[in-house]
Order: C-alpha cells, then sequence, then structure tokens
C-alpha cells in the first residue's frame, strides 16, 4: 500500500446510472463540465485536462472548471510519478510532467484568487469557500504526496477553515463532507502521533463513517461517484478487499473504461487505489 496522500475524486453533475455516462449537451452541442467529468471519471485525465482548459478559457469566472482541470493535471502527475522512489529524480525525467505542473499550479493559483475575490465580497459564499477548499487541498496532495516534499502548510490550513465552514453553515454539503473526510483520514493514518495534534487532530472512524454516508446520500450523479470512488479508495486502504471488490464493480457499471478500477479488479490487490 502507498502511503502518499489521496485525493477523492471531484466533480458534480447530473446522469441517469447505468448509461454510458456521457455528459448532456448544451443546444448546439456546446462542451459542459458533465462532458469534463465523463472524461475524469473515466481516467482519461488528459482529454478532462483539454475539456476544463476549454470551458475556462470561455468562462474565467468557473470555479468548478478551475478545479476539475486541476485535478486532472494532478492525476497525471501521479500516474506518471506512481512507483517513482525517487520522485524529485523522476520529475525532472518526465518530458510532460513540467508543463503538467505548470498548468497545475497555474489553475490552482487562478482558481484560488477567484475564490478569494468572492469571499472579499461575500465571506459566506458557500461555493467560494468549498472550491477554495478544495484548491488548496489539491496542493497540498501534490507537494506531500505526489512530490514527497514538506510544503503547504499555509494551503492545509485555509483548506481547513475553509471546508469547516462550509460544513458550519450546511452540514449537509456531500462534496464539503467528503473533502473533509480524506483532512480526517490522512491525519490519523498516515501522520505521526505528535504532528497530528499539530495538525489539528482526525479521525479515521469519523472519515469512513462520513464517506460512507456520502455515499449512500441522494445526490447528483458525479458527487456521488465521488463519494464512492473515495469509500473505494478507503476500504482498499484499511484492506477491506472484499467490501472494496462491491463498490469497484459497481463503478465499473458505470466506469468501464476506469483503467483504476480494471486493474484493482484484475489483480485484486490494493495497488488498484486511487492514491
Amino acid at each position: 500500500m502507498r502511503t502518499t496522500l489521496c485525493a477523492g475524486v471531484i466533480a458534480v453533475g447530473l446522469v441517469a446510472c447505468g448509461t454510458l455516462l456521457k455528459g448532456a449537451e448544451t443546444p448546439g452541442g456546446a462542451l459542459t463540465l458533465s462532458d469534463a467529468q465523463h472524461e475524469f471519471y473515466n481516467a482519461r485525465y488528459d482529454a478532462a485536462a483539454a475539456q476544463t482548459l476549454e470551458l475556462r478559457t470561455s468562462d474565467p469566472e468557473d470555479l468548478a472548471a478551475h478545479e476539475l482541470r486541476a485535478s486532472a493535471l494532478l492525476f497525471q502527475l501521479k500516474n506518471a510519478l506512481r512507483t517513482s522512489r525517487d520522485k524529485q529524480k523522476d520529475f525532472k525525467g518526465c518530458e510532460p510532467c513540467s508543463q503538467w505542473m505548470r498548468g497545475f499550479l497555474e489553475d490552482t493559483a487562478s482558481g484560488q484568487a477567484l475564490a478569494r475575490r468572492r469571499l472579499a465580497a461575500d465571506p459566506q459564499d458557500e461555493s467560494a469557500l468549498f472550491f477554495l477548499g478544495k484548491l488548496d487541498l489539491n496542493y497540498v496532495w501534490l507537494q506531500l504526496g505526489t512530490l514527497g516534499r514538506k510544503t503547504g502548510w499555509d494551503e492545509y490550513w485555509e483548506a481547513r477553515r475553509s471546508l469547516d465552514a462550509v460544513l458550519k453553515a450546511n452540514p449537509t454539503h456531500v462534496r464539503g463532507r467528503i473533502a473533509r473526510a480524506w483532512i480526517d483520514y490522512i491525519v490519523d493514518t498516515r501522520m505521526p502521533k505528535g504532528t497530528r495534534w499539530v495538525l489539528g487532530g482526525g479521525s479515521r472512524k469519523r472519515a469512513l463513517f462520513a464517506v460512507r454516508e456520502a455515499a449512500n446520500t441522494e445526490s447528483d450523479f458525479y458527487i456521488r461517484a465521488e463519494a464512492e470512488f473515495s469509500l473505494w479508495d478507503m476500504q482498499v486502504r484499511e484492506r477491506n478487499f472484499s467490501e472494496a471488490v462491491l463498490i469497484a464493480q459497481k463503478l465499473l457499471r458505470d466506469f468501464p473504461d476506469n483503467r483504476d478500477l480494471v486493474a484493482f479488479l484484475g489483480s485484486g490487490s490494493a495497488d488498484g487505489s486511487r492514491n
């Protein structure tokens, strides 16, 4: 089992279960966020990154497109360095990694700036609070997990404050609960005991409960998919493979091209988790 930080997957949308989850097009066939989400959840991160670039270029105020593009680029970097033992050396030797990194940092910074401007005008803006927290967490996961760098603590605390503010105002915010659960889980399971206290504490039991509850909550299709992917990943980390297999089989019906799911079910090992 790898010990990198993990992001629960990210998106919003609505598509009927059991279909080929291609996002509904707007009149005239215009690209939608759901199209990019379809690619993202089928692990076609290059296509998702390209589509979200088009979306945020056409609408620079679209925080969801910023965040989904950053997530797609993050997963490209994770996959490229998945088996790396010397992340810094292998990053330098990875030809597309520098381009992905530039894109990730640009989208993260522009999304953070947009969210902070909105919060300066309205500190209770729930959407801005959530996306600021999620963009911050993506940055933390990249630095501490994918690249193995001990940095990103300012973003960690901003993410924690932002997500706590979301859930204080709206305890039923499903994506906020998922993101906050990952903070609890990682702090409790991957940080030394003394560090856990410094980072505000965590709880794997609370995290598992929150993600399971989110996965069983009636919500938009891609939000529920995010919860189910997160529950699958946590069950793999917990080595509860019997439940992880059931979740993966269900997800594969909706996302048949997702190579992570295929690899997990084919091998039966924890290496299929989305770390």
